[in-house]
């Protein structure tokens, strides 16, 4: 049937009708005073979900743009930088920082476990000449479903110095980022998330102490200029042409995240992983991170021996329910369901059936029929 595609993944992620409607508007001009009332709007919102007085920044770029631009602005080549890398995403953000010439160490750690923050403390304790600059790391780990401690390890970098930037793509809007309680510094997150709109924007909070370091960055740059940034939003603009309708969307999207209200985005999104993770142990699989680091965006499913690339295909072809696949040496070893942004119980129960019928069908059937979602279902119930 045509228009019943339902998307599992950890982004793109579904997007509410009424999102949908306000990307449909017709477009205004950036340069209009309307517009500009919009941005204020929406800039005070991001600060709401980032929970910061710092400014919030709007990006036409991806996750990852908005990442290069919170390494580029603020670090120099040559400068020492530590970087988490128990994944994917840690690992681009290593290659980002290398490919700009900065010294890299990274702090690794096994692809399924989380980063361990007393590294960081013993390597930023050890630096007494104070030449570690920056440390970044991923906050939630898409490719794992791991949910590193951020909040230790921010804690160690700012009793050293050095500038604490994350990765909060799949985090923020999915589990508690509370960027001034915590001290980050730069923060970056993108809108096929948790943010409930189609891909196209990315995100950059800047605190003062990074924008003091970005007085001594010398790495040359253009279009991601946070200053550029920082001067146009002072006017609630931006400094060149934005995608206007996903602005719009942006500012659906917030407003319904506002009435929802924090407390209960965190509790629904912490709910849905809870289940999800006992709906999978319930049908005979294993979860890929363990229960005291677990993300709350995304679940990664260790299927042996079934193949993970057999489950995602009858899931697509029988039922029109995308799940992710494992990247780099986990391609066709695991297999991730997302459940973040715009997903609800139902989502879960719904997809969680269909896997139980896909295992069944893969001549998997070491359950009793019905077990994974009965142990979704405990788990609302009792929420």
């Amino acid at each position: 049937m045509e228009d019943k595609h339902m998307l599992m993944i950890p982004g793109p992620t579904p997007v509410p009708e009424q999102v949908l409607l306000a990307m449909a508007k017709h477009p205004i001009g950036h340069r209009s005073a309307q517009f500009s009332e919009i941005m204020a709007e929406v800039t005070a919102q991001l600060k709401w979900l980032f929970q910061t007085q710092n400014d919030v920044y709007c990006l036409a770029a991806s996750g990852t743009g908005a990442m290069e631009a919170g390494l580029i602005n603020f670090i120099n080549a040559g400068d020492k930088v530590l970087v988490g890398d128990n994944g994917k995403f840690g690992e681009r953000w290593a290659i980002v920082c290398e490919t700009y010439g900065m010294d890299v160490e990274r702090v690794k750690a096994p692809w399924g476990e989380a980063l361990d923050p007393e590294v960081f403390r013993t390597k930023l304790e050890a630096d007494t000449a104070k030449e570690i600059k920056a440390v970044v790391v991923t906050h939630s780990e898409t490719s794992t479903g791991v949910l590193n401690d951020l909040e230790t390890i921010s804690r160690y970098v700012k009793a050293h110095g050095a500038l604490m930037i994350v990765d909060a793509v799949t985090s923020l809007g999915a589990c508690n980022v509370p960027t001034d309680a915590w001290g980050l510094d730069v923060v970056a997150s993108g809108s096929q998330k948790g943010f409930m709109i189609p891909p196209g924007l990315g995100f950059v909070s800047v605190s003062d102490k990074a924008w003091a370091a970005y007085e001594n960055a010398k790495i040359p740059r253009f279009y991601f200029d946070l200053k550029a940034a920082k001067k146009n939003l002072a006017k609630n603009t931006t400094p060149f042409t934005p995608p206007v309708n996903l602005i719009f969307a942006l500012q659906a999207a917030l407003g319904m995240m506002q009435r929802e209200g924090l407390e209960n985005i965190f509790s629904r999104h912490q709910r849905l992983t809870d289940a999800t993770r006992a709906a999978v142990k319930a049908l005979g699989l294993k979860t890929f991170a363990p229960d005291g680091n677990a993300s709350t965006a995304v679940t990664a499913v260790d299927p042996a021996p079934i193949g993970a690339e057999d489950i995602r295909k009858a899931m697509r072809t029988n039922f029109d329910i995308a799940l992710a696949g494992g990247q780099d040496d986990y391609k066709g070893k695991i297999f991730r369901i997302g459940h973040l942004g715009f997903v609800h119980d139902r989502d879960v129960i719904t997809a969680i059936a269909a896997l139980e019928a896909t295992l069944q069908g893969l001549g998997h059937g070491d359950f009793e029929s019905g077990a994974g979602v009965k142990a979704a279902a405990a788990v609302f119930q009792n929420a």
